[in-house]
């Protein structure tokens, strides 16, 4: 069994304007010492999910299934909730400024943290903790800035203190949301290197949310693509890079900016996300899809295995899509392909589906 078995988690709100469905039957599993990279737009549900799997989202509708070490996270009791949280599992957020009380010391935030955690654990054991978990993420001179209040640090060295937080009690996952989004370059590659790093050391499982592909290639060992709430492609990171299926992966991958300077336009998705409060009939993508034929207007795609040798051994690569599963890659070779299909589609002709095998 995996360290994480997410099955079927549903996420809903009600609202004045109507149910938001911001998560749709999202199942994953994590692995100790493997890295899930979960990509997408904003308002795909990436965050949602992973907060409803620490029980941060108050007066939502949830179903479904989430096993961690198999004990269900979803309908655990709050006080067995308390204990896993931020020790078996601890949460990473995208600004630290927000997640650190600003009216108190960082090393005080770390050490109550400890103390909440370890009852057995003195002020003292606590405070040489903190130093030393503030040491271990490049803090300089862990020994003095532990009294030093969140205004006074950089952003990188917030994310730093909050990285060092999340490590304290030697959690089994990490969950890491959008953790160097608002870093310059430079700062993001070293917090990077410095998870990477800490990883090794801990053996921990890592949850990296991201709508970077840059960080999703640096880091994630499986990746799992999401859209409209709901995954539509999930496959090892080798595939998903070289052989996506899906057109929004394959969209979201020709939009990256090429280092190489070749001065090709940058390929955009058209049109906008949906709205997780009206979603459109059949495939939620089918309304930006380029290769969009009449069974995509109709009928949800199931997420069923992808053809052909995985570049990524022991990882499964399934696509939440109507086109021939035997169709993957970004070349001119497979976009005919593609929109061959989609024709064939569109005339009423065979290969559109594919077999329950996964094969077109």
């Amino acid at each position: 069994m995996s360290l994480l078995e997410v099955t079927d988690l549903r996420v809903s709100f009600n609202t004045a304007d109507g149910v938001v469905h911001a998560v749709r039957g999202m199942s994953f599993s994590v692995d100790r010492g493997r890295t899930l990279g979960i990509v997408g737009e904003s308002g795909s549900g990436k965050s949602v999910s992973t907060q409803t799997l620490m029980r941060l989202t108050p007066g939502a509708r949830i179903g479904g299934r989430a096993l961690f070490e198999g004990q269900d996270l979803l309908t655990m009791s709050d006080r067995r909730m308390r204990q896993v949280r931020g020790a078996e599992i601890a949460m990473i957020f995208q600004d630290p400024l927000s997640s650190l009380h600003p009216l108190y010391k960082v090393g005080r935030q770390i050490e109550e943290m400890i103390k909440a955690h370890d009852a057995g654990a003195s002020k003292e054991q606590a405070r040489k903790r903190a130093v030393e978990m503030l040491g271990l993420v490049g803090i300089p001179r862990p020994d003095r800035r532990v009294d030093d209040y969140p205004h006074q640090f950089s952003g990188g060295m917030r994310q730093r203190a909050m990285i060092a937080m999340a490590l304290a009690l030697n959690p089994k996952l990490i969950i890491a949301d959008e953790p160097t989004t608002a870093l310059d370059a430079t700062v993001q590659a070293q917090i990077l290197d410095l998870m990477r790093r800490l990883q090794r050391e801990f053996d921990t499982a890592l949850i990296m949310i991201t709508h970077d592909l840059g960080v999703i290639a640096d880091m994630a060992d499986d990746v799992l693509v999401m859209y409209g709430g709901h995954p539509v492609e999930e496959a090892g990171r080798r595939d998903l890079y070289y052989r996506a299926h899906h057109p929004y992966t394959k969209g979201l991958l020709e939009s990256v900016p090429s280092a190489a300077g070749t001065g090709d336009r940058l390929k955009a998705i058209a049109g906008q996300p949906p709205s997780l409060i009206n979603l459109p009939s059949g495939c939620v993508f089918h309304p930006r899809c380029p290769f969009v034929h009449d069974r995509c207007r109709t009928e949800d795609p199931p997420l069923d295995a992808v053809g052909g040798a995985a570049l990524s051994p022991g990882t499964a690569h399934r696509s939440a899509c109507w086109l021939p599963h035997d169709i993957t890659g970004l070349g001119e070779d497979a976009d005919r392909a593609r929109a061959a299909a989609a024709e064939r589609g569109r005339a009423g002709g065979p290969g559109t589906g594919a077999t329950k095998g996964g094969a077109a």
